[in-house]
């Protein structure tokens, strides 16, 4: 504890003992008033009784209160005035994050971003003061999820996101792995063919817009427009994150409107922390017609640039260990944001003045009886 104000203390006390010894003084005149007038006779005797030596030493001691919660009161007002205080750390809040998860929803993708939003259901619902949103993308983007702290939304979404993956695998196992034709099925199997091609639908609607003139698994553009999702781009203090699935397989059939480096540069002159989630070698698509090192080693390359970590999903590292260790990484940590203030403490002098107030005045009601 210290004193803000400590020239009032010596003020303060130098006033105190003056008008101790100005009240001293009036007393001390007031006494030699009557040492000349008349003398009663006898008055030896009743100041020898033992009634008047009980109550005067009863008056004594109650003046003697008096006078000491008398100056009590006062140093205490006086150390009030003075201000006491402490100085601390006073949190005023924590940074928190916004996090956006951005998916390549390619067929090629089913079971990685299945794994990634069964998980990510889980995590959500014990994150606090962190913003989420859903990004996914193939020939286009779409926000799913706009950044939001209501996190039964979230898991709602993600649910729904997860039954998506199911209708892919599903198509992609039972019919396009089976079949090249329509005149291939039966009768069954084409009405659940129509059936399942109608709730894809509902999704790709978005993500597959122009895909017969633009192609398909766009990843820059992806990341790009996950980056973009962000509001005030560039002028928040909010810690930015996009935890990005894909295996980088472009299939464009025009230059994209920003590349995945341009995406990576952005992020990075945008301080947004790109973290990179890659399928497993055993798990990667068409690998007679794309090479999994450069798909692999371009999609690291434009995520450590914005200082972010690449993860290849593997067995021995499954999705639950990646998110798990993408929490710890510094980019993802929670910042307190605190500040160091001057803070009174008033407790003890103000206790102090209220017993002293309170010896004053008790003392005083029973002298005056």
């Amino acid at each position: 504890m210290d004193i803000m104000y400590k020239w009032v203390i010596a003020v303060g006390a130098i006033l105190i003992v003056v008008v101790c010894l100005i009240l001293h003084s009036y007393q001390k005149k007031n006494a030699f008033e009557y040492t000349g007038g008349l003398r009663a006779a006898n008055t030896q005797r009743i100041r020898s009784s033992q009634l008047y030596r009980a109550l005067f030493k009863r008056y004594q001691i109650l003046r003697t209160v008096l006078i000491i919660g008398l100056i009590g009161s006062m140093l205490a007002g006086v150390v009030l005035i003075s201000r006491p205080y402490k100085t601390q750390d006073v949190v005023n809040g924590v940074k928190k994050r916004d996090i956006i998860i951005c998916l390549d929803v390619s067929y090629s993708l089913y079971e990685l971003n299945s794994e990634i939003t069964e998980y990510l259901t889980g995590v959500v619902a014990g994150l606090e003061g962190d913003r989420i949103g859903v990004s996914i993308f193939n020939t286009s983007s779409v926000t799913y999820v706009p950044l939001t702290d209501d996190y039964d939304y979230v898991i709602q979404k993600l649910k729904e996101l997860d039954e998506y993956f199911a209708l892919q695998k599903e198509m992609q196992e039972e019919f396009y792995d089976k079949f090249d034709t329509y005149y291939d099925m039966t009768e069954s199997e084409l009405e659940r063919f129509d059936e399942l091609s109608e709730e894809l639908a509902y999704y790709e609607v978005g993500t597959l817009y122009r895909a017969d003139t633009r192609g398909s698994s766009l990843i820059g553009e992806g990341l790009g427009s996950a980056l973009y999702s962000f509001p005030y781009i560039g002028e928040s203090d909010r810690t930015r994150v996009i935890i990005m699935c894909t295996d980088n397989e472009l299939n464009d059939y025009y230059p994209q409107i920003m590349d995945l480096s341009e995406a990576s540069d952005a992020c990075k002159n945008n301080k947004v922390t790109v973290f990179g989630i890659f399928p497993s070698e055993d798990k990667f698509y068409m690998p007679e017609e794309y090479s999994y090192e450069r798909c692999s080693s371009e999609f690291k390359r434009a995520v450590e640039d914005t200082g972010g970590k690449f993860y290849v999903r593997t067995n021995a590292h499954p999705v639950s260990e990646i998110v798990q260790d993408i929490q710890k990484q510094e980019a993802m940590m929670v910042k307190v944001v605190s500040s160091r203030e001057e803070v009174d403490v008033p407790g003890a002098a103000f206790i102090v003045l209220l017993l002293c107030l309170s010896v004053f005045c008790g003392a005083g009601l029973v002298l005056q009886k």
